[in-house]
This record gives structure tokens, C-alpha cells and sequence, in this order.
């Protein structure tokens, strides 16, 4: 029987439909002799920080090793609140860094940011993007891959394309949905039966709403569906439906939307920000266009529809990309880099 581990992370997001990539990260130690805790599973940001702190304290004998999970902005407090407590209650701790806005982050507050990663056993990255950006703040940071269900992903290979298009993320400004609805507004006039379907939760900045207004103001109502919110268990049919994704970000690390459709064998056009061209290659397995250039996006996807042979490649080099990161291969790393860290000091 392995050790308990204590993750701590944004549990509360499993009940909204969208489980932190730690949730199936929990499930999986489990299965491998773990005894899992998690923390927190509160709502509201300052209680779940109480909670995540208290957690720390109160459970401190049924585990030997704590993940926390790390990000930017103000979430980057719960981090720092949570490893002084783990400091303080003698626990070594793994950090996963998390999203494509840590290195800028990274840039205006080193001193945090290098104080917060030297005093953890291990920090582990989702993507070679964060593991470059970061490592002169802590040399040996590792990638461990986002871990994917290959399985639940039934690959079609799309060879013979239709204009079936997917958008799979949030509603959130730094997602850009605007993008996919204007290069769509391109494609139209030579492509009368494309479809567009966006499907993410409501971020409530407005973006929603946004978007709404601009497939009115597009004439795109008979071409552009917005699902919204859908459980996570209807995505590999979402995909099983459509040939290409669309991915939009201003700011990106390494998305498990874009793994799950390259699983699914989706043909994938993306903008070329952060982490994106660390986990896809252009022609490839992939298309890549400039951020916020409709003009390029939509010359991508006329590519796929009419350049023989193209959607094949990408689509069978795709599915090879996200075979990397299957959780046979990342349970592998993550039992191993615990064992270690287990008995193992943090760093002074």
C-alpha cells in the first residue's frame, strides 16, 4: 500500500461540470494504492483558502506528501497560504503549475515566485512552454503531462472532411470566441453548409453575452450553435461529430481540449500562443495561425477543406501527439516522482 497524498486544488470546479485535471489525478492514485485527500471543495475564494489551510492541519497524520496546484494572478495567494502551512506542519509538497499567464506573472514578482518554487521537494509542469519559461527560477523543474483517458476518445480518421467545426473552452475573453465566429464569417460565402458549434461554460466577464450579440451582428445564426455548459461525459460525442476545433486563446499553456481532440483525431487549428507551440507542431499535427488574425485562421481551415491529403496527416499525427500523454504513461511519472519526494527534504 503506497502513502496518503493530500492534493489541494480548485475541487469545488468538479460539481460545475469542469473537474480540475487534479480530480482524475486523485482518481487515479487511488487506483494505484493511494490513499487520496483532497482540499477544497468550498466555493467562494476566501473560505476555500481557510478550508485548504485547515485541511492542511487537520489531516495532517493521514498523509505523507501534499500536490498543490499553482497559478497566477490572485489564486497565486492560496499557494503561498497553503505550502507555509504544509512548512509549518513538517510535510514535504509536490507544485504543479498550472495556465499560460505564469511566466508574465513570473516576470513581475520573481522574488515570490522563486521563494514559492525553491521551498517545494519537486515542481512539476504540465508543459515544456512552463518548464522553459520558469527554469531560471528553479533549475530542475520536470514535465509531467496533463493526463488524458485516451480510451474515451473513439479516433475517426478524418481523411475526407466536412465543414464541421468545434470550439471547446470557456467563455472568457483571454479564450477569444470572437475569433472563430469572424473567421467562420470569411468562410461562409464558399462554404453555405458550414457549422459551428461553441461549447464552455459562461465565465461571466461578459464574453458570453459578447458573443451572442456577434453571431447576430455576423448573420451567422443559421451556422453558429452556442451550447454552453455541457457534461463532461458528452464531449468525446461532441467531438465524434464534428471535424475540425478551433482554438482561439490570446493566452494558452497546454489545453486538455486540444489533447482530447487530437485523441479524438479532430484536425486542429490554433492560434500560436504560449504553450501552443510547445505541444503542437505546424503541419505537422496541426495548424498554427497568428493570434486575433481571422484572416489567417480562415485561410487555415479552407486549407483543410480543400488541400488534398492535408486533414489526413494532421488528423493520424495528431492522435500520436496525444498518445504521449495518456494516463498509462503519466501514472507512471507521478507514483514514481511522489515515492521519491515522500522521503525526501524540501529544499531550504
Amino acid at each position: 500500500m503506497a502513502s496518503g497524498i493530500l492534493l489541494v486544488g480548485n475541487f469545488h470546479l468538479t460539481a460545475s461540470g469542469c473537474p480540475p485535471v487534479g480530480e482524475e489525478l486523485g482518481n487515479r492514485l487511488r487506483s494505484a494504492g493511494w490513499t487520496v485527500l483532497t482540499t477544497s471543495r468550498v466555493g467562494p475564494a476566501a473560505p476555500r483558502v481557510l478550508d485548504m489551510v485547515a485541511t492542511v492541519f487537520r489531516r495532517r497524520r493521514e498523509y505523507s506528501v501534499a500536490q498543490v496546484d499553482v497559478f497566477s494572478g490572485r489564486a497565486f495567494v492560496w499557494a503561498e497560504a497553503v505550502t507555509e502551512a504544509l512548512r509549518a506542519a513538517g510535510k514535504p509538497y509536490v507544485l504543479t503549475l498550472h495556465g499560460g499567464n505564469l511566466p508574465a506573472f513570473s516576470l513581475r514578482y520573481p522574488g515570490r515566485v522563486r521563494r514559492l518554487l525553491r521551498r517545494a521537494a519537486a515542481v512539476t509542469a504540465p508543459s515544456r512552454y512552463l518548464v522553459e519559461e520558469l527554469r531560471s527560477l528553479r533549475p530542475d523543474l520536470l514535465m509531467v503531462p496533463n493526463g488524458l483517458p485516451l480510451d474515451a476518445y473513439r479516433f475517426r480518421l478524418r481523411e475526407r472532411i466536412r465543414p464541421r467545426l468545434l470550439w471547446l473552452r470557456a467563455f472568457h475573453r483571454i479564450y477569444n470566441p470572437e475569433l472563430a465566429l469572424a473567421a467562420v464569417a470569411r468562410l461562409i460565402p464558399d462554404f453555405p453548409d458550414l457549422r459551428l458549434t461553441m461549447v464552455g461554460p459562461d465565465h461571466g466577464d461578459g464574453t458570453w453575452v459578447a458573443t451572442q450579440a456577434k453571431v447576430g451582428s455576423l448573420g451567422l445564426s443559421e451556422h453558429v450553435e452556442l451550447s454552453g455548459r455541457i457534461p463532461k461525459a458528452d464531449v468525446p460525442g461532441r467531438m465524434d461529430r464534428a471535424d475540425i476545433l478551433l482554438n482561439t486563446p490570446t493566452i494558452d499553456n497546454a489545453p486538455v481540449s486540444v489533447l482530447e481532440g487530437l485523441a479524438a483525431g479532430l484536425c486542429v487549428v490554433s492560434t500560436n500562443v504560449g504553450g501552443i507551440p510547445y505541444l503542437l507542431e505546424n503541419g505537422r499535427d496541426s495548424l498554427l495561425v497568428p493570434s486575433a488574425d481571422p484572416d489567417a485562421m480562415a485561410l487555415a481551415i479552407r486549407r483543410l477543406l480543400t488541400e488534398p491529403g492535408l486533414a489526413g496527416t494532421l488528423s493520424r499525427q495528431g492522435r500520436v501527439t496525444a498518445e504521449r500523454s495518456d494516463w498509462s504513461n503519466v501514472l507512471e511519472q507521478w507514483s514514481t516522482l511522489l515515492v521519491q519526494v515522500t522521503g525526501s527534504p524540501a529544499h531550504a
